[in-house]
């Protein structure tokens, strides 16, 4: 063993068989969660129906019992509610995962995957298709031009912040909000030239909302959500040594550069593909990865799927809510994160701020 592993291994926090009990419960809790809220989800509406109706549903759809509803309740479940579950687990779970990977990239709790401008591309993509009418590709045009146009964002930022064959992580954030004020510019000349009813449509658009879910909207996440939450985890214990800083990282055999490209190339097609079905939706890649960090440590091995878990759980909760609290009105989902989440980031703000000793 080299004195600088030596040192690494002595400085690294022991991975305690306390949290890695902490880690299995919080896993196996999520995922119970979730299995009791995604039935009590799909009941709950303006057409109730019973857990039980729903369950019997599924089984007799998977072939193993129950019995089939009446054709508005069928009809209610799986063209209305299970789409819409879905997907708002997809993106949750995208989101989160997103979140938990851009924290150990840049080594900082309060990032998230609107400060490398992907939220804000996708935004331009799609209000660019609204304002100007474009539909060559039917109803799927908004979603492609969201997500094509949040991924050249992400590309674009990363060139630009390169220097040297090297990309600093501060310059890459700086290039970031840089990037996100230009399409903030972008956004409004759009607005301001966009007919009344494309502006109406482009403020839906921009507040976050699972109204319109669809069968297809669910296909063409899938496989973006899937590819990047099934990668995600191959690089946990590489985000581990990044978080000892780069130059331990480096000892250790860690690629940093190569690491940073691949990794956020995952945040951009996790965060563009939510973004492109559901709307800017802030706050759950923010708050999501370090509540599980609070609660079971800085270990990426379950800071991942725990996000991703946590994640779907917290916008299949909030999409709940957003869609029953103010009856028969819909508030906006994306509304709702940030009323939620704003005043978390305060808190952590504050006290990340008095950990550093800045405040009293």
């Amino acid at each position: 063993m080299t004195v600088m592993e030596k040192d690494v291994r002595e400085s690294a926090p022991p991975a305690t068989g306390q949290r890695r009990t902490t880690a299995w419960l919080l896993t196996a809790s999520l995922v119970v969660a979730l299995l009791v809220l995604v039935p009590v989800a799909a009941g709950v509406g303006a057409y109730p129906v019973p857990v039980g109706d729903v369950l019997a549903s599924v089984q007799h759809r998977i072939g193993v019992g129950g019995a089939e509803l009446d054709r508005v309740a069928e009809s209610v479940l799986w063209n209305v509610r299970f789409p819409r579950i879905v997907l708002a687990l997809l993106v949750g779970a995208s989101l989160g995962c997103a979140g938990a990977l851009m924290q150990g990239v840049f080594g900082n709790p309060l990032a998230e995957p609107g400060v490398i401008g992907v939220s804000s591309g996708a935004a331009v993509g799609a209000v660019a298709s609204i304002a100007l009418g474009l539909d060559f590709l039917g109803n799927w045009t908004v979603s492609v031009l969201a997500f094509a146009a949040g991924l050249v964002t992400v590309l674009l930022v990363y060139a630009m912040s390169r220097s040297g064959g090297r990309t600093e992580v501060v310059t890459l954030i700086l290039t970031g909000i840089a990037v996100n004020a230009f399409a903030g510019a972008l956004i409004g000349l759009f607005l301001f030239f966009a007919d009344a009813a494309a502006v109406n449509q482009i403020t839906f658009w921009q507040l976050g909302s699972l109204a319109q879910a669809t069968w297809p909207k669910v296909l063409a996440v899938l496989p973006c959500a899937v590819l990047g939450l099934a990668v995600a985890p191959l690089y946990a214990r590489r985000l581990d040594l990044l978080s000892l800083g780069e130059r331990p990282a480096r000892h250790l055999g860690v690629d940093v550069e190569r690491l940073r490209i691949v990794l956020v190339l995952v945040i951009a097609l996790l965060t563009a593909a939510a973004v492109s079905v559901s709307g800017i939706i802030g706050f759950v890649g923010l708050v999501v990865p370090h509540l599980l960090r609070m609660a079971a440590g800085p270990g990426h091995r379950f800071l991942l799927p725990g996000s991703a878990l946590l994640g779907a759980l917290v916008l299949l909760a909030a999409d709940l809510t957003a869609r029953t609290v103010a009856e028969p009105a819909e508030l906006p989902l994306g509304v709702l994160t940030a009323l939620l989440g704003s005043p978390f980031f305060f808190w952590l703000l504050r006290r990340t701020r008095r950990r550093q000793g800045g405040w009293a």
